[in-house]
């Protein structure tokens, strides 16, 4: 439609307060892949169990998701600006703590503290990108779609190239690149502050009594549940180094971007959303049995991982699409409470499979995660009826483009 087409030009020509906040985009989100390849070493310089390792997903997800039952509430009374500098000082001070931590368990505590950071900022960057931006919602969403797809790609890589150097140096680059956001957006993000209409504390617990969102948010608990396993237990199966860990996940990172921003959109145009999300999710639950069976053979391993990764960009993008078009609530609140249940089932995920690796074998985490993508499969089948007016077509490349707006960073 015209609406993609005619915003497209005007993409690259956005306002400096614009790109600030892209670029700080960019660094939150290379902040889910970054700690990847260095979990192996973490485990080893700290003297850390795997499951003890696999807690700095847990307790980054978990504050996480429990924080965006209340950012919308906050940037709603605060404003956006002073949301997402709270947001990038909080990421830029723990990530620093990280980084000089002697023990894991210190690790782990600082990185609920940078969850929190997360959240604030992510909950707010795209309504900011989407007020200032030139060529309107569309333009906005594209440049946040790049942001959202760079640093999935890059944080793996980045990770493992100062991973090599010592696990401390991922969190120091990322004290430095959020500290440069920080002072971008605080200089750059100017001009008078929109309207404020301040939203009720109790507004995203409300959102997940509707039975839609209610079952969009029990399929994303399901499926982060196999999204977390692939991230962040496959390194230690690998048995890379910090660059190998990282080149294979740069890898899935640009799988994911690219069927989240090209694939999924153009399947959306011709079939109905839930029939997509009924395709990808078994598909899904198929390469990670394969990989449950596979695990012993390194290079068998990094294509099921890669292959998950472009599974997971069309599922990351109608999922969210679905939400966004669920209920007649402000997206915020819609988004926000679907995050917190979806980042908490991603919370679960790594010292599970951690635990069943040492319980049993390392196939056992896999086929736990296929089973687990299954119901989520089960959650949208049977709750198809209820979710019939999602289910229309979607022909706005904005629209397609909001299946990946706030909280879709996981």
């Amino acid at each position: 439609m015209s609406t993609g087409t005619a915003a497209a030009p005007s993409v690259w020509k956005q306002p400096a307060q614009v790109w600030a906040v892209a670029f700080a985009c960019v660094v939150a989100f290379m902040g889910i892949g970054l700690v990847d390849p260095i979990l192996p070493a973490i485990a080893e310089s700290l003297k850390a169990s795997p499951v003890e390792t696999e807690l700095l997903f847990t307790s980054y997800l978990v504050v996480t998701g429990l924080a965006m039952l209340v950012t919308s509430w906050i940037s709603s009374r605060i404003g956006a600006k002073a949301t997402l500098l709270v947001g990038l000082g909080l990421i830029v001070v723990f990530s620093f703590l990280c980084a000089i931590s002697e023990s894991v368990d210190a690790v782990i505590g600082f990185r609920a503290g940078w969850g929190l950071g997360n959240a604030l900022f992510i909950s707010t960057a795209l309504a900011t990108i989407v007020g200032a931006a030139s060529g309107g919602s569309s333009a906005a969403i594209i440049l946040y779609e790049a942001a959202l797809g760079l640093g999935i790609a890059v944080g793996p890589l980045l990770g493992g190239v100062l991973g090599e150097v010592s696990w401390r140096g991922p969190f120091f680059g990322v004290v430095v690149l959020m500290a440069i956001a920080f002072v971008a957006v605080m200089v750059l993000l100017r001009g008078p502050a929109p309207a404020r209409t301040p939203l009720p504390f109790s507004a995203p617990f409300r959102a997940l009594g509707r039975p839609a969102l209610a079952i969009l948010a029990a399929t994303a608990l399901f499926y982060n549940i196999g999204f977390f396993t692939l991230l962040a237990f496959s390194p230690f199966p690998l048995g890379f180094g910090a660059m190998g860990i990282g080149l294979t996940f740069f890898g899935w990172g640009v799988g994911l971007a690219i069927t989240s921003v090209w694939v999924a959109p153009l399947l959306l145009r011709r079939m109905r959303l839930t029939s997509v999300l009924l395709i990808a999710l078994p598909l899904l639950a198929v390469d990670l049995l394969v990989a449950a069976f596979i695990v012993s053979s390194a290079a068998a391993l990094v294509v099921c991982i890669i292959v998950g990764g472009l599974v997971l960009g069309v599922v990351n993008t109608a999922l969210t699409e679905a939400v966004m078009e669920a209920t007649d609530l402000p997206r915020s609140v819609a988004s926000s409470a679907y995050s917190a249940v979806r980042f908490l089932g991603g919370a679960v995920a790594p010292p599970l499979a951690a635990l069943l690796w040492h319980a049993f074998n390392a196939g056992v985490p896999y086929v736990m995660a296929a089973v687990s993508v299954a119901l989520s499969a089960l959650c949208i089948l049977f709750g198809r009826r209820l979710l019939a007016h999602v289910d229309g077509a979607h022909p706005d490349a904005a629209d397609e483009g909001a299946a990946v707006l706030v909280g879709d960073a996981a």
